[in-house]
């Protein structure tokens, strides 16, 4: 369920109707209910609640807004970050270091120090290599690293290649077949404190199948490494839960999963740790867009050009990925259309053939389910600057990200004198 309406023939924002957003802020805008955010959060723990003390970590890639963070935050998540930048956007959002945990195959050296300085919860190890040189770094400051090893368990989760993460091909994680030896070499490293496993195998996924038989080769492993004299106290789930794009999708409930893990992980003896982003944010948030103009080629459906574009919505052109198209005002008229936006790539087509509201020039409408992966992925390509982001809570809202400008951008660019006369 989500917060986005229609009231009276109009599509709301809770209470908000979105011409009110449009006509204020411009478009395109990303705009996120709160309400949405809090009710997902919610029923993600209720989920969980058979375990024991699970720790859950926002995916701040999925949406690092820092009010969608802060929102979590005051909703008791903490984070699990990729880089530098989004532990420093976890905290300034209010996240508590001891509840970040650092994920990510290409830590640098300056981010291993900056989340040991930072003093956040715990390190999620890729490689033996990184092992080693977070050792050396956390006894150069005198201090010690709570560290997962993330492994590789070599499980196809069904979803779209470019997000599945848990096959021997894919680039995270150590082999499962070499999990234990180097767990208990990284053990006797000083400076670290090796206390659990960590695995992930994917994003979007819609069977849980998957994931169960990889968290029965973590249980597998865990149980390996007692039987060799190893300390496991923390096990870490990963994320990767699916929601539905498009209307009539079923994707299994956060119930049913949470049924899943405490029946897999009975008698692990371990605090389980979770890292959902998608299931969290995703039905939370839309991309406002007003339409440009219709054009005809040839014989086939109309072009209907919108001012959203794939710099703005990367997901279209870069996974070939579904998102319902609905008119903010719709007639009840329907008609087959090419959406697509003004960039200069035949890539920037958002769909092609679709059945969906008959819409013309100035009409507005929204891509749903766009709170995940949205904003977070834009990029300036042509020269179109960053869209704006927009917090919807009851009858107000706000602004939380600025649209930026072409110009704005250029200002962080210099021509050198060389180059002058």
């Amino acid at each position: 369920m989500d917060h986005f309406q229609l009231r009276d023939g109009v599509l709301h924002a809770e209470d908000v109707p979105l011409p009110t957003i449009a006509e204020e802020v411009g478009t395109p805008v990303y705009v996120y209910s709160r309400a949405t955010l809090v009710r997902h959060a919610r029923v993600f723990r209720e989920a969980l609640s058979g375990l024991k003390n699970p720790h859950i970590a926002f995916a701040v890639k999925s949406n690092p807004n820092l009010a969608v963070l802060r929102v979590l935050a005051n909703e008791g998540y903490g984070a699990d970050v990729v880089s530098g930048g989004e532990l420093t956007r976890a905290l300034k959002a209010g996240m508590k270091a001891e509840d970040i945990v650092f994920s990510g195959v290409g830590k640098t050296h300056a981010e291993l120090q900056q989340g040991l300085e930072e003093g956040i919860g715990q390190f999620n190890i890729e490689s033996e290599e990184e092992g080693y040189e977070l050792a050396a770094i956390a006894r150069r400051f005198g201090k010690r690293a709570a560290c997962a090893l993330r492994v590789n368990p070599d499980v196809d989760a069904r979803t779209h290649e470019k997000i599945s993460t848990g096959k021997r091909e894919n680039k995270f994680g150590v082999p499962l077949d070499r999990a234990a030896e180097i767990y208990a070499a990284l053990a006797k490293e000083e400076g670290l404190d090796m206390r659990g496993i960590a695995v992930h195998i994917g994003s979007q996924l819609g069977d849980l199948e998957p994931l169960e038989t990889a968290f029965g080769k973590v249980g597998a492993l865990i149980a390996e490494l007692r039987e060799a004299g190893c300390s496991v106290t923390h096990a870490d789930l990963g994320g990767g839960l699916g929601v539905p794009y498009k209307a009539g999708e079923e994707f299994p409930p956060p119930s049913e999963y949470g049924a899943m893990v405490a029946r897999v992980t009975q008698g692990w003896d371990v605090q389980l740790m979770f890292e959902p982003g998608r299931v969290i944010a995703g039905n939370a948030g839309v991309l406002l867009t007003r339409v440009i103009r219709s054009k005809r080629s040839g014989n086939g459906p109309p072009f209907l050009v919108v001012d959203a574009a794939m710099n703005d919505l990367t997901r279209p052109a870069m996974y070939g990925a579904w998102h319902d198209f609905e008119a903010v005002e719709p007639t009840g008229q329907k008609a087959v259309q090419h959406i697509v936006g003004p960039i200069c790539e035949t890539g920037d087509t958002f769909a092609m053939d679709r059945e969906c509201d008959a819409l013309a020039a100035g009409d507005l409408a929204v891509f749903r389910t766009a709170g995940a992966y949205g904003a977070t992925m834009a990029s300036s390509y042509n020269s179109r600057g960053f869209v704006a982001e927009v917090l919807v809570d009851g009858d107000k809202f706000a602004i939380v990200a600025d649209r930026i400008a072409a110009s704005a951008i250029m200002d962080a660019e210099r021509v050198p004198d060389w180059l002058e006369g």
